[in-house]
Parts: structure tokens; C-alpha cells; sequence
């Protein structure tokens, strides 16, 4: 007798279910951003009124303008992100590439005499050669000496606007940027759209830059030493220089947002040379979710706009007839601010990315 093999017929398998998965993922993180993006392009067009949530409607010049500065400040959070939730390096200095980009355009073309290309080429070298060299200096430090380190270059840079050398600076009172030195398609009130594009463009450039250099090789080196520093080192890298390069483009991309920041705003303010602005930064990060792909611009649009708004509550007839003990704390933004970041630290440790991972 010969004996005849059964097959058996195989198993139902759901591999293309499984492998579909991760494809409709990458489909909605594609979709997400890009839906975004069309949206905030198309902002300036709407007529929409959000009486609550902005001083007049959508295109008009005060909303735009605080849409705008959400924008840059989303960037800027982005740039300290690099440094903080990518490669682990804490900065209390972060403000000084701002006030570097922001004061070297305005006195350039205001006391100098610059044309305004020749002052923003200026710009970009001092956004490229300062942080070389001070981030080579910084950098020889670790923890918290590395943060100290940050902190006294920046007050050395809040003094020097404060003491205003040679009338450069203005002082307290800073530095108004010159109507003859901004390009027509950014001058006036009837252009508050065109600065908000620009604004919006400043923060496309960051986020691409950031996105891609966080999954080129650098950047999974980054990672590595944001985990384990020594690791890297006894793999025969050289963390110093992967540091050191993420410290340089962090710094100039934050240069570049000083230049956004100044003719948004139309002139150059001593309170981004203070230390409390790059606190912000970190309160915007740890609000957002530090590390992830999209934290540190949600909490930077957050904070920024909360900032002003807050602000303009805490002066209203509505908060005016509260009674005293609610009223005190609702006056004061920074109140308001400290307990919420407060509240997200003890309720949300991942910020607001991680809520949405969670989610997921």
C-alpha cells in the first residue's frame, strides 16, 4: 500500500490587513500637516469673526498679526526643540540667536546705513559664526554647567542691548526698524497678510529642516546621545561634534526667526533678551511634547497665543467685575500660565503629542 500525503490548505492570514496598517498611518501623517497647512495658507481670506478667541475677524490686521507671531514662535520652539527633546542638551541661552537676528538686521539698516539684502547677508553670517563659536565653548561643559554656560552668554547680550553702546540699541525703550528699510510688500497695515505669510513660511522652512535632519543619520545620532551620551562615545563617535552641530543650526534657524520676528513686529524689543524668553521656549516644548514630531509647534502656537490673549483678558470689563480672589489670578498671564504648565507636567508628563499618541 502506497500512502497518499494530504495537503492541508493553509491557514487565512490577514498579512494584507496588517501591512495596510502602517500604510493608512503614513497616509495620515502626510494628510494631517499638509490639511494643515492649506488651512493656515488660506487664513488671510476669511472674513470669519471669533469674537472670544481673536481681537477682531480672521483677516483682520490684528488677528493676522497675532496668527503671525503664533507662527514664528511655534518655529522658534521648534528650533529649541532640536536641542532639547532631539539631542538632550538643555540651553537657558536660546534667546541670544533671536536678539542676534532681530538686532543685527535693525542696526545694520537703521545706523549703518545697510541696504537691507546686504544686512540680511550680514545677519546670516553672524547667525552661523557666533553659535561655532560659542557653542564650541558651551559645549565643553555637561548638564547643568552647559545650561549656566547658555544662561551667562545671553545676559551678556541682555546687558550690552540694555546699556545701549553708542546708541545702537535704544535701551529699554528698543529699536524701531526704519519704514524706509522694509520692502513695500511688508510695509503698512494693508500688508498684515503678506507678514503673516511670511511668518508661515519661516515656520514650513523650520519644520522640513527639522523633520528631515531628525531621520538623516545625524539625527539618530542625536537621539542616541540624548539616551546615553557614553554609548556613543564607546561606539567611536564623537558626541562633541554631533552637539555642536546641532547647537549651530538650532541657533541659526532661531536667528532667522529674529528676522521674522522683527518686521513682524516692526522693530526690535529688549524682552526677547531676556531669560524668561527662553524659558518659554522650554515651557512651549515641555507643552507640546518634547522630542515629537509636531509637540514643540502645537505648544508654541499655544503659549504664544495664550501669552497674548491672556493678556488682553486679564484687562477686560469681564474679569473686572469678578470677585477679588478671581479676579487677582486672571490679571496676571503668567499666573495663568505657570498653572498650566503645571497641570500638564503632573496630568499630561507627555504633553499634548502624547495625549494624541495615546490616542492612537
Amino acid at each position: 500500500m502506497t500512502r497518499t500525503a494530504v495537503r492541508t490548505p493553509p491557514a487565512p492570514t490577514d498579512a494584507p490587513t496588517a501591512s495596510a496598517a502602517p500604510r493608512r498611518r503614513r497616509l495620515l501623517r502626510r494628510a494631517v500637516p499638509l490639511t494643515a497647512l492649506v488651512v493656515l495658507a488660506i487664513l488671510p481670506y476669511s472674513t470669519l469673526d471669533l469674537p472670544a478667541l481673536l481681537p477682531g475677524p480672521v483677516n483682520s490686521p490684528g488677528s493676522l498679526q497675532l496668527l503671525g507671531v503664533c507662527l514664528v514662535f511655534a518655529g522658534l520652539a521648534a528650533t529649541y526643540d532640536l536641542l532639547f527633546g532631539h539631542t538632550g542638551l538643555l540651553s537657558f541661552g536660546h534667546a541670544l540667536y533671536v536678539v542676534l537676528g532681530s538686532y543685527t538686521v535693525n542696526i545694520a539698516v537703521t545706523k549703518g546705513e545697510f541696504t537691507l539684502p546686504a544686512a540680511l547677508a550680514l545677519t546670516v553670517l553672524v547667525g552661523l559664526v557666533v553659535p561655532v563659536l560659542l557653542g564650541a565653548l558651551a559645549l565643553r561643559v555637561r548638564g547643568i554647567a552647559f545650561a549656566m554656560v547658555t544662561l551667562a552668554m545671553a545676559q551678556v547680550a541682555a546687558i550690552a542691548v540694555a546699556s545701549d553702546p553708542g546708541r545702537l540699541t535704544g535701551g529699554e525703550e528698543g529699536l524701531s526698524l526704519l519704514p524706509s528699510a522694509v520692502p513695500d510688500f511688508l510695509a503698512g497695515i494693508d500688508n498684515t497678510a503678506n507678514l503673516y505669510w511670511l511668518a508661515l513660511a519661516y515656520l514650513v522652512l523650520v519644520a522640513a529642516a527639522i523633520a528631515w535632519l531628525v531621520d538623516s543619520e545625524p539625527g539618530r545620532v542625536w537621539a542616541a546621545i540624548r539616551e546615553n551620551e557614553q554609548r556613543v562615545a564607546v561606539l567611536g563617535l564623537h558626541p562633541y561634534r554631533f552637539q555642536l552641530l546641532a547647537f549651530v543650526i538650532a541657533s541659526f534657524l532661531a536667528a532667522l526667526g529674529g528676522m521674522v520676528h522683527l518686521f513682524l513686529l516692526g522693530g526690535s524689543s529688549p524682552g526677547i533678551t531676556t531669560s524668561s524668553f527662553t524659558l518659554g521656549f522650554l515651557l512651549m516644548v515641555v507643552l507640546g511634547g518634547a522630542g515629537t514630531r509636531w509637540g514643540a509647534v502645537v505648544g508654541g502656537v499655544l503659549y504664544a497665543y495664550l501669552d497674548h490673549r491672556l493678556g488682553a483678558l486679564g484687562t477686560s470689563e469681564a474679569v473686572a467685575g469678578l470677585p477679588g480672589w478671581l479676579r487677582g489670578p486672571l490679571s496676571e498671564p503668567l499666573f495663568v500660565l505657570g498653572a498650566l504648565f503645571i497641570a500638564v507636567v503632573y496630568f499630561l508628563p507627555g504633553g499634548i503629542a502624547g495625549v494624541a499618541g495615546r490616542l492612537r
